[in-house]
């Protein structure tokens, strides 16, 4: 019996914070949408095209990679617009939810230090934003998908599934580096040189074919993003359903994130306030 005591008081523990959490959530959510309509509104500020260009980003980028991969890499990979679109969203969403969310307790440390707000509406905040930011992207490769007119299947109508997992993936994520930068600021410099490789190691760019038989293979299967970018392709490219794996991979990697994200983000949030 006492074998199994501490598990289970530990799962008591991690029950109750995450009531916390959610009870604080509903508590601010004006606030914190109204931190997502400032963000989109200085992002924006002062811009001709507006919001416009969170279509026209995407779709720049395709046509220059386009000409880029397609003429001089030779890459077999039908309709590779798309395929480049489907890939390059899901991971710009995590590269900037999880940057954003890393410098948001140190940013908002004049707002900390005079009221008292729950410090993980600011990292959360972050992620949403990028969120909102990829749902306009998602327009653009509408377009595509229309233009080289891609046969839809009713598979589609699960494009949300794979963006909710990097939507929670990113939060524990974000919540892990927000924790720690607040510490150690040489982070943020090591994180934009691991978001460099990351997008190497994701299959972006590339056809997966291309790895076999090397030792970055295996690598790249324990990506994240791979499970996220490989899950969104199949039901909205090629119209098939994921496997029970590709749907368990998915789960475990945005839960188990989430779940060290609150834990550590708890552990170190009283101190924060010695650091900002």
């Amino acid at each position: 019996m006492a074998a199994f005591a501490i598990p289970v008081c530990k799962l008591k523990t991690l029950k109750t914070r995450i009531s916390v959490y959610l009870v604080n959530f509903k508590k601010y959510r004006y606030l914190l949408q109204d931190l997502v309509l400032r963000d989109i509104k200085i992002k924006y500020r002062r811009s001709i095209l507006g919001i416009v260009w969170s279509v026209l980003n995407p779709l720049l980028m395709m046509l220059v990679t386009t000409a880029v991969f397609q003429n001089l890499f030779r890459f077999n990979i039908k309709n590779f617009p798309i395929y480049y679109l489907t890939g390059i969203l899901i991971f710009n969403f995590v590269a900037e939810a999880t940057s954003g969310a890393m410098v948001s307790v140190i940013g908002a440390g004049a707002l900390i230090r005079k009221v008292y707000i729950p410090k993980y509406i600011f990292p959360l905040e972050k992620c949403l934003f990028a969120f909102v930011n990829m749902a306009f992207s998602l327009i653009a490769t509408v377009i595509m998908l229309l233009i080289l007119q891609v046969d839809i299947s009713w598979t589609i109508l699960l494009f949300w599934v794979p963006l909710v997992y990097a939507l929670i993936f990113s939060v524990g994520l974000g919540l892990i580096l927000a924790s720690f930068n607040v510490f150690f600021r040489d982070i943020g410099h090591l994180y934009s040189v691991w978001t460099t490789a990351w997008m190497y190691l994701t299959p972006i760019i590339y056809p997966m074919e291309i790895l076999n038989d090397t030792f970055i293979l295996p690598i790249v299967k324990l990506n994240p993003l791979y499970f996220f970018v490989d899950y969104f392709r199949q039901v909205v490219m090629y119209g098939t359903l994921p496997s029970l794996y590709s749907n368990m991979m998915c789960l475990i990697y945005s839960m188990v994130f989430l779940i060290l994200g609150l834990l550590v983000f708890k552990k170190k949030q009283d101190r924060f306030i010695l650091y900002i």
